[in-house]
């Protein structure tokens, strides 16, 4: 009997590394979720606006020209409104 592997077992096994190495990912990302909603709420608990703080990082990963025109465009619309 050959002991060779065939290519099927070695993609097999490829396959579950794969599999396996997103599954410790997802644990990783959910870790870290969960690490980032205790940071909110210790925040709200000392009385900061967290849905403040989540537009300031949400800004903060933009690009500054991006950051700019999304600002540009609302505060056009803002003023078509009357808002502004």
């Amino acid at each position: 009997m050959d002991d060779t592997p065939t290519s099927q077992t070695v993609a097999a096994g490829q396959l579950r590394a794969f599999i396996e190495r997103i599954e410790r990912l997802e644990e990783d990302k959910k870790a870290i979720a969960d690490d980032i909603k205790d940071v909110y709420a210790e925040m709200k608990g000392t009385g900061f606006d967290t849905k403040a703080v989540r537009a300031i990082v949400r800004l903060r990963k933009q690009e500054e020209t991006e950051r700019q025109e999304a600002e540009a465009i609302l505060d056009l619309y803002k003023a078509a409104l009357g808002m502004a």
